[in-house]
């Protein structure tokens, strides 16, 4: 704003600017102004050859002694080190080619000192032609290996400067770098033209990121191009050169600044901005300024907020540049940098198209098919189309890749399309195994193409498309005779049905069995457990027992059944391990499983018969087995001993007996002994056994036995048993024996008949005396219950002392009758009622009637008091049943209590 006024605007208060006063007397100009990125610096080059210093924070401009005599061209600030209070260690050149190394700190403990300027020391010195060289444009970058690159242009040449960042605390940061370039030149691009000045621009995507590419305006037109700082030497990549078009005359009307944004460079002329994409270096924008505006001066760009701004001598301007990169896709499109391509329009699914298309005609005219399968396969393009595209061309693989491509981008919902894709890219597998096949020198080829085609039906999409149409794929195979294949595809199906089928047929019956035992599907073990039963028993039966409860071994036996009745011992022993198993470890009641096992021990393991029918217990409620059943398979069988047990365990005694005494006699007498709650019955059986012994056997002394044995027998009940040659000799200790108990007999007999006539006697007097009692009432006793005189109404006296009037007493009583007893009182008390109305009726009748009615109401009075006055209410088993019952009703309890408040 002249030249002692500088004029500070905060983009966020545009209305409130800040005016600062340069405070110079003399005619020194502002030569150039340099405002470090972050907006926290600036630097006022004046042509007296002075610089002044303005901090952010300060209202006052600040005289830098140090860098009095030097007419401060350019700076290159340190965008890594640069704090809000120091600008950290920068470079500084000037008109004579001088490179400076400079630090400007703001600090209250320098407050007294000359000036903020730390240090200013002479680097290096740029000469061009043997004379100096302005320094035009200074730019300091760092990578992440900690290397230093410094890049200087003057007005022909672009230097660049690598060194490594020094690990000291020397403030001295880039003298190291500068000291390796004493006595050789640093790489640099030279043009012969000259605009007497140069300017170069970076282009970085945030404030302290490194910069991505570059920008150089100098006589001979623009250099622009990548920045990579992988490499060793230089920055520098990918360089192109735009030269200036006809309306720009580097004499007459010369370029003044250049600004570089992500895809374009900005040009300043000296009436107008243009714009240039580096992609093609194509113009695609101008933007003139009118004369009243006066002379263009400079352009800048905020690399914070991404504007550009362009000021004169009378305005700013300000650029705010948007979605830039909208029409860059079609550039690298057109440039065959797809991948770029698709990256800018990646959020535009059309343009996405186009350039996914362009590729895919790319690859495909350069004979690349699968990649350009790929790519078709995410087009819109017609399916019929692509498809016979590749088919013309014989590219199987690569139809096979865009069938592929195109079935994983369908939705389930689409189920036509998918069984179509499916079946075609099928068949293409069975047609390449096919050819593979026969050529064992394709062996390799031929197994990845079957783990391919395998791994592709494993898909789970396929499974799903292919779940209600699989005799598809089945026909397919069946034609192709690829079984192995049909085998696989069964088991990804899980149509284990068909694949156990398969290995039954082939004889591979371990096969058949381990894919039943993987799947674990009862029905088919119930399908095929037959089959395999024939040929692999024991390993069917461990199976079953592995599938544990899984399994209903009901549905089980006719695989028993069958294989049982061919007599092979190992099939039957497998049959008898799993029925064991059923009904000892799964604890299976099922009737059906227990006679079978009962049948198979009965037929062919008769020793286990009987330790399982005690193990079953003896009880008719408790066993699983049909006992008709298993008595006819015993008796069948000829097991004696099983059938007794049988009989017993159907309470069926006499022919358990009988089957015993066949076998053992002791077995017989346990028999026998089992009725215990019926002698008869008992004495009976015994008497089976004692004619046996004496009948069959022939043998006394073993009856005489059998009488001890059982104290039911008397020695009259077995002598007809004997026959009539018999001497009384072999038993006559046993007669002896049992008179002397009839003797025992009758003398008890008679103790007990005069206990009874002296108890007959002893009652008849209580009878006598209890006629004779009686009880004195005085006129003073009152009722126990509610004591009112007692003498006032009909009472009742008790032989314990209680006394209680009539009424009181049935009030008293009548709440602990039963339901039955308070009804029968009821009805005696209206019968009473009624006699005494019918007497007072009959009054005129004859005394005989009169007698009988006085009869029956005494009765009715007698029963009555048999009901009330059995016992005293107080002293009685009333009183003993009532003792839980408490002092006032529940229902009452509410009431009584709220009667106390």
């Amino acid at each position: 704003m002249g030249k002692d006024t500088l004029l500070r605007i905060d983009l966020g208060k545009p209305d409130q600017p800040n005016q600062i006063e340069v405070g110079r007397k003399d005619d020194a100009r502002i030569h150039k102004l340099f405002l470090d990125p972050s907006g926290s610096h600036l630097l006022i080059s004046l042509t007296s050859n002075e610089c002044l210093y303005l901090s952010r924070n300060s209202q006052k401009v600040k005289s830098l002694n140090r860098w009095k005599g030097h007419l401060i061209e350019s700076v290159g600030w340190n965008k890594h080190l640069g704090t809000e209070s120091s600008t950290g260690p920068i470079l500084a050149g000037t008109s004579q080619g001088q490179l400076y190394e400079a630090e400007i700190a703001v600090s209250e403990e320098r407050l007294f000192t000359s000036g903020p300027d730390l240090y200013f020391k002479n680097v290096y010195t740029l000469e061009e032609d043997g004379c100096p060289a302005p320094v035009c444009c200074l730019e300091i970058e760092r990578s992440t290996d900690t290397r230093l690159f410094v890049i200087v242009t003057t007005r022909k040449r672009l230097y660049q400067f690598v060194g490594k960042a020094p690990e000291s605390s020397d403030p001295l940061m880039f003298q190291p770098m500068f000291s390796q370039y004493t006595n050789t030149l640093p790489s640099f691009q030279e043009f012969p033209a000259s605009l007497g000045y140069s300017e170069i621009s970076f282009y970085t995507s945030k404030l302290r990121s490194s910069p991505r590419s570059f920008a150089w305006m100098m006589g001979n037109g623009v250099l622009y191009g990548t920045v990579d700082f992988t490499r060793p030497d230089s920055l520098l990549s990918d360089v192109q050169v735009w030269e200036y078009s006809a309306d720009i005359s580097p004499e007459t009307q010369p370029p003044r600044s250049i600004v570089l944004t992500q895809f374009h460079f900005l040009l300043l002329l000296p009436d107008r901005v243009k714009a240039v994409c580096t992609l093609n270096g194509q113009l695609v924008f101008e933007d003139a300024f009118p004369d009243k505006f006066g002379r263009v001066l400079r352009m800048v760009k905020d690399s914070v907020a991404g504007l550009v701004w362009v000021y004169t001598e009378r305005a700013v301007f300000r650029y705010h540049i948007q979605k830039e990169s909208r029409d860059v896709w079609q550039m690298y499109m057109n440039m065959g940098k797809f991948e770029l391509a698709k990256e800018y329009c990646k959020d535009r699914p059309e343009c996405l198209d186009t350039v996914l298309a362009r590729e895919a005609d790319h690859c495909f005219r350069n004979k690349k098919y699968v990649e350009s399968a790929k790519y078709y396969a995410l087009t819109q393009k017609y399916f019929e189309e692509i498809a016979l595209k590749f088919i013309e061309a014989k590219q199987e693989e690569a139809l096979k890749e865009f069938l592929l491509k195109k079935l994983k981008n369908l939705k389930l919902e689409d189920r036509t399309q998918l069984t179509l894709l499916v079946t075609w890219l099928t068949e293409i597998y069975l047609n390449r195994l096919g050819r593979l096949e026969d050529d064992k020198s394709k062996r390799g080829q031929f197994d990845a193409s079957r783990e391919e085609f395998r791994k592709f039906l494993s898909g789970s999409k396929i499974k799903e498309c292919l779940l209600s149409n699989r005799s598809i794929i089945y026909d397919l195979l069946a034609s192709h005779g690829n079984v192995e294949d049909m085998v696989f595809f069964s088991v990804v199906m899980q149509d284990y049905e068909r694949v156990v089928a398969h290995h039954c047929q082939h004889d591979d019956h371990a096969a058949a069995l381990a894919v039943m035992a993987k799947c674990q599907d009862p029905n088919l073990f119930y399908k095929f457990s037959p089959i395999l039963m024939q040929h692999i028993p024991r390993q069917v039966v461990d199976a079953w027992i592995d599938m544990k409860r899984r399994l209903d071994p009901k549905s089980l036996i006719p695989a028993l059944v069958n294989y049982s009745q061919m007599g092979s011992s190992a099939q039957v022993s497998e049959a008898i391990r799993y029925l064991e198993f059923c009904v000892h470890q799964l604890q299976v009641t099922d009737q059906a499983i227990h006679n079978y096992l009962l049948s198979l021990y009965a037929k062919y393991k008769p020793k286990a018969l009987l330790w399982y029918l005690e193990q079953a217990g003896s009880s008719a409620h408790h066993i699983h087995y049909d006992l008709k059943y298993a008595l006819r398979l015993c008796a069948e069988n000829n097991q004696n001993q099983a059938c007794v047990h049988i009989y017993k365990t159907m309470e069926l005694y006499e022919e358990a007996v009988d089957h015993a005494l066949q076998m053992d006699v002791d077995l017989a007498k346990s028999c026998a002994d089992m009725p215990e709650d019926d002698e008869e019955l008992r004495k009976k059986l015994w008497l089976k056994i004692a004619r046996h012994v004496v009948q069959e056997e022939k043998d006394v002394k073993k009856a005489m036995v059998c009488l001890s044995s059982c104290n039911l027998l008397k020695i009259e009940d077995i002598l007809p048993f004997f026959p009539n040659f018999v001497t009384i000799d072999h038993f006559k200790e046993a007669i002896c024996s049992s008179l002397q108990e009839y003797n025992k007999h009758i003398d008890e007999l008679k103790q007990e008949m005069e206990e009874a006539t002296e108890s007959a006697k002893r009652i008849r007097e209580d009878i006598q005396e209890m006629r004779n009692k009686y009880g004195v009432v005085e006129s003073q006793e009152k009722c126990a219950s509610c004591d009112f005189p007692l003498l006032n109404r009909p009472f009742y006296l008790f032989l314990c002392g209680h006394m209680f009037h009539s009424d009181c007493l049935q009030q008293e009583v009548v709440p602990h009758f039963s339901p039955f007893k308070q009804a029968r009182l009821e009805e005696l008390q209206r019968r009473l009622a009624a006699v005494g109305q019918a007497k007072s009726r009959q009054r005129s009748k004859e005394a005989e009637t009169s007698d009988r009615g006085q009869q029956s109401r005494d009765q009715i009075k007698s029963d009555i008091d048999d009901l009330v006055a059995a016992e005293c209410v107080y002293c009685g088993e009333l009183m003993i049943k009532s003792i839980d019952k408490p002092f006032i009703d529940p229902q009452r309890c509410e009431e009584e209590n709220n009667s106390w408040l």
